[in-house]
């Protein structure tokens, strides 16, 4: 029987959030829903958990940024703004558009995604974190870092 994360091994586990391979309804961005959903988590929570608080606006959140040409503090303000007047997801999201480059090239970003982690220096990364997770025998089912999030927050068996 393959081997689940040791309670508590990385932290609080928000469940709450987003597969970082749901796409962006406006854009087709992976991931992005997720790191909105974060900036929406501490704007509603004050911060997130340091387990995720760690990464927030670095990680994967600071890759998208990067590959958009923002900075992800601008992405955090325009989701605050929005909470703060009550605008619903269509503003929030034209403003995010009226932010990003007019060509997201999604289909560029959505294939680097799904391979972070399948460098040699990735797969290190990846069997560091399983073995902390008392996990090492998932190595090989665990293929990247998005899959490792999803393994972690419950959605990968």
């Amino acid at each position: 029987m393959p081997s689940k994360p040791i309670p508590g091994s990385t932290g609080e586990v928000l469940t709450t959030l987003p597969s970082p391979y749901l796409p962006h309804a406006a854009t087709g961005l992976l991931y992005l829903p997720r790191f909105l959903a974060k900036c929406r988590y501490v704007k509603e929570h004050g911060a997130l958990p340091p387990s995720y608080a760690r990464n927030f606006k670095r990680g994967l959140d600071r890759f998208l940024c990067f590959h958009l040409g923002i900075d992800p503090d601008a992405v955090e303000t325009i989701v605050r703004d929005c909470i703060e007047s009550g605008a619903d997801d269509a503003e929030r999201d034209r403003r995010l558009l009226a932010l990003f480059p007019a060509d997201v090239r999604a289909a560029k970003w959505n294939r680097e995604l799904v391979q972070k982690g399948m460098t040699p220096a990735g797969r290190d990364f990846l069997k560091s974190a399983l073995t902390a997770m008392g996990c090492a025998d998932r190595f090989d089912d665990i293929k990247s870092v998005p899959d490792l999030i999803e393994f972690d927050e419950g959605r990968i068996e």
